[in-house]
């Protein structure tokens, strides 16, 4: 009897299948208290966890790639917006474009062409046309940035358009829904030539003015997706794909 009690006390002590999560100062059961048990140290030791793990980080890092282009295109798409603003506004601003040029006309009565000075309102008004599409573009673009030094740029932006709201609708622009122009261009080549040469063109100019902050909307943009590389230099990931463009045609 004695012999069945103490092999009855041996196979207690060394069951393979006793409860040993007291070693690790936690119940077996982790469903209500969450703390660490057999089945979780079996689930390390088998490998499980680092699965698991893997799994969650590449999940992670593929968000992180996605959000990453996907702001990188963003970027892109208002650096080039920005870019074709500061064209434009140089164009407006241009003295050349308010001269008196030769150009080619029809006599309304006879239909014959003739050559006369007069300025180039077709030209002008293309101009004009283009640079209030391009101010638009941007201002869109520029909306749903996140960069705070973009949209600081675009604020400044719109609040010098803003500020000239009442001498650009005589001109036959007005500033619309969205803070976007809208160009009548009938009343535009109604407008008084030497009023319309005075705002757009020169330094100092409404052009001039949109043309400085469009250019730094363009650097705040190429500045998003910059970062610092391992050895502390400075990586501008829009400026280097740009640059590698380049170089990939040359």
């Amino acid at each position: 009897m004695s012999k069945i009690n103490n092999m009855n006390d041996y196979t207690s002590k060394y069951n393979t299948n006793a409860d040993y999560s007291y070693l690790f100062g936690a119940s077996q059961n982790t469903s209500s208290s969450g703390s660490f048990s057999l089945a979780d140290y079996a689930s390390i030791k088998n490998g499980s966890y680092r699965k698991l793990l893997k799994a969650y980080y590449a999940k992670q890092d593929a968000e992180k790639t996605a959000s990453t282009g996907e702001s990188l295109q963003k970027a892109t798409m208002l650096k080039s917006g920005a870019d074709a603003l500061k064209r434009s506004a140089e164009a407006l601003k241009n003295n050349e474009l308010w001269e008196k040029k030769k150009i080619k006309k029809k006599d309304e009565k006879t239909g014959e062409e003739m050559e006369v000075e007069d300025y180039d309102w077709d030209a002008i008004t293309m101009a004009v046309k283009s640079f209030a599409e391009d101010y638009n573009e941007v201002v869109e673009q520029a909306g749903d940035s996140n960069s705070k030094d973009v949209l600081r740029n675009a604020v400044w932006l719109t609040g010098i358009t803003e500020a000239n709201k009442n001498l650009l609708s005589k001109t036959g622009i007005t500033i619309g829904k969205g803070n976007k122009m809208e160009l009548d261009e009938e009343v535009f080549k109604k407008s008084d030539i030497t009023t319309l040469k005075s705002f757009f063109a020169g330094y100092n100019s409404f052009a001039d003015k949109v043309s400085m902050k469009a250019n730094s909307i363009s650097i705040a943009a190429a500045r998003i997706s910059g970062t610092y590389k391992s050895n502390g230099t400075y990586s501008n990931t829009l400026s280097e794909m740009v640059s590698n463009k380049v170089d990939n045609k040359l």
